[in-house]
C-alpha cells in the first residue's frame, strides 16, 4: 500500500523550524504513516540532522549560510516566506497537505514581506477565507478575527464574517469525521451582555446570525459566555467553540489542552496544518525543542 504524501516547509531556519521537522521525520510513526517532501533551506536543516533517507528535499538556498545567533532576519525572512510560496504552490497543483514550520513575523517584515504571517498568505494565493482553527484531541476552536487589536473588534464582527466563519468551521468539523457537528458561539461581551445592558454585538450580530443558520437546519447554541463555553466544551457539551478574537480561543486552549495542539487553516483547497507555537529564537540551537506539536501536525495532516 502507497503511503500518503506531505509537504513540510521547514520555517524559519534560524528558528526551531529545522530541528522539530528532523525530529519528527525520525519519529517511528511519522516513518510508518508518510512520505515527506520538506522544502527549507539545506544548510540549517542538515544542521539539524537532515539526510536525504528522511525526505526528499526541495532547497530554498542562500548566497551565504546562516549563521549567528538565532534572531529576526532578512535572509531569515527570505528563505521561510519562499518556502511557504512553494509549499502553497504545490498543494494548489496536487492538492497534497501543507505542513508548515513556524516563521518569524518580524523575520518577514524584515524581508520585505508584505504579509502579516501564514494564515493573510495561505487566504491570497488560495483566493479563499481561510479560517483559523485549533485541534487538541477533542478540543476544537476557531476564530472570527485573529491579530487585531480589541478596539477594532466592533467594525470587525458583521454578520457576513461570523457567519462565513461559522459555517467554514462546521465544514471543517464535518471533515474530521462529526456528521453533525454542535458548535457554540462565544459572546463578545460579559454575560453575554445581559440581553444588551452593556454591549451590543450579542444582540445585533451573533444573534440573528445564530438564528439564521438554526433555521437552515444547523446545531448552532450562543451566544455563550466564555467562561461557560469552554467549561461546557471540555465536559463535551459542544463539538467545537467559535471564538471572537484571539486570546478568547487561545487562553482556553492553552489552559484545557491535555494533548498537543495543532494549527489549521480550513476553508482551502488543501488542507494546512502546523504546530501550535512560535520560532522560540530563545531556544534554537540548543537542540532541545519539543517535537509533539510538529509530530501531531503531520499526524493530523495524515489522516485528514
Amino acid at each position: 500500500m502507497t503511503k500518503p504524501t506531505i509537504l513540510i516547509t521547514a520555517g524559519d531556519p534560524l528558528g526551531i523550524g529545522p530541528e522539530i521537522v528532523v525530529k519528527a521525520l525520525q519519529d517511528k510513526r511519522i516513518q510508518r504513516a508518510c512520505n515527506a517532501v520538506v522544502i527549507g533551506e539545506p544548510y540549517s536543516l542538515e544542521k539539524a540532522g537532515f539526510t536525504e533517507q528522511l525526505a526528499q528535499l526541495i532547497p530554498i538556498n542562500t548566497p551565504s549560510k546562516l549563521s549567528g545567533k538565532p534572531r529576526p532576519t532578512a535572509l531569515g525572512g527570505r528563505v521561510s516566506f519562499q518556502a511557504v510560496e512553494t509549499g502553497i504552490k504545490l498543494a494548489l497543483k496536487t492538492g497534497l497537505p501543507l505542513v508548515t514550520a513556524p516563521i518569524n513575523k518580524q523575520s518577514w517584515h524584515l524581508a520585505g514581506v508584505s504579509f502579516t504571517g501564514h494564515t493573510e498568505l495561505l487566504r491570497a494565493r488560495a483566493h479563499a477565507d481561510g479560517l483559523m482553527m485549533f485541534v487538541s484531541g477533542r478540543i476544537r476552536c476557531a476564530l472570527v478575527t485573529e491579530h487585531f487589536a480589541i478596539a477594532e473588534l466592533p467594525k470587525l464582527l458583521t454578520k457576513k464574517r461570523v457567519q462565513q466563519a461559522t459555517l467554514h468551521f462546521i465544514e471543517a468539523l464535518q471533515k474530521q469525521g462529526i456528521h453533525k457537528p454542535h458548535i457554540a458561539l462565544c459572546a463578545v461581551n460579559p454575560h453575554a451582555s445581559d440581553n444588551g445592558q452593556f454591549g451590543y454585538e450579542e444582540n445585533k450580530v451573533l444573534t440573528p446570525v445564530i438564528r439564521a443558520l438554526q433555521t437552515q437546519g444547523y446545531l448552532v447554541t450562543g451566544p455563550v459566555p466564555t467562561d461557560a463555553a469552554w467549561l461546557a466544551h471540555i465536559h463535551g457539551e459542544y463539538d467545537g467553540l467559535l471564538c471572537m478574537y484571539h486570546d478568547q480561543a487561545l487562553l482556553g486552549l492553552k489552559l484545557a489542552s491535555q494533548e498537543p495542539a495543532v494549527h489549521i487553516t480550513a476553508g482551502l483547497p488543501f488542507l494546512r496544518v502546523s504546530p501550535a507555537h512560535g520560532t522560540a529564537f530563545d531556544i534554537a540551537g540548543q537542540y532541545k525543542a519539543d517535537p509533539q506539536s510538529m509530530i501531531s501536525a503531520i499526524l493530523f495532516a495524515n489522516k485528514n
